[in-house]
């Protein structure tokens, strides 16, 4: 079924139309599109900067040492944790989160450390970080940190 709007004596482009929901793609044959996702997906784009650390013939790791660096700095601080330096392995790992948005915003091609975009991965990696180690300053006993405000929220919100 095709529905003619050529005006008379002027011949249209031919274009079969299959059914209701096929379209021509971008050399004009008509396509069936669907609602559902492909089994393999062909136009996905990578991260930017998702390319390897390192050149091909390089080994595993050498090609993703921006990615294992965080890791292993998350790894220590954990470690650190779980042998009860807890504030110490806290800002490690909070630390390691925002050595993680550096080298996403200075590194051009960072492997795996590429999740989205640039900035969406700097944001994350950073705000993250920062969060994680002003909390670990302001753990208890004897906060290194203190934040008046934070304080009176608490004693408005807590009545004893």
């Amino acid at each position: 079924m095709q529905a003619d709007t050529t005006p008379p004596g002027e011949e249209g482009p031919d274009i079969e139309v299959r059914d209701a929901i096929s379209a021509p793609d971008a050399e004009g044959r008509p396509r069936r599109t669907t609602r559902r996702f492909p089994l393999f997906t062909r136009d996905t784009a990578r991260p930017e900067g998702g390319g390897r650390a390192a050149p091909r013939d390089a080994p595993a790791p050498a090609r993703q040492w921006p990615i294992l660096t965080v890791l292993g700095a998350v790894a220590v601080g954990l470690l650190l944790t779980a042998l009860d330096v807890f504030r110490y392995g806290t800002m490690l790992v909070g630390a390691a989160l925002v050595a993680g948005a550096v080298l996403r915003w200075l590194v051009r091609d960072v492997g795996m450390l590429a999740v989205r975009s640039r900035f969406t991965d700097i944001v994350t990696y950073g705000v993250l970080g920062a969060v994680i180690v002003l909390l670990s300053m302001m753990a208890q006993p004897d906060p290194w940190l203190e934040i008046p405000f934070l304080k009176d929220t608490l004693h408005f919100t807590v009545d004893s």
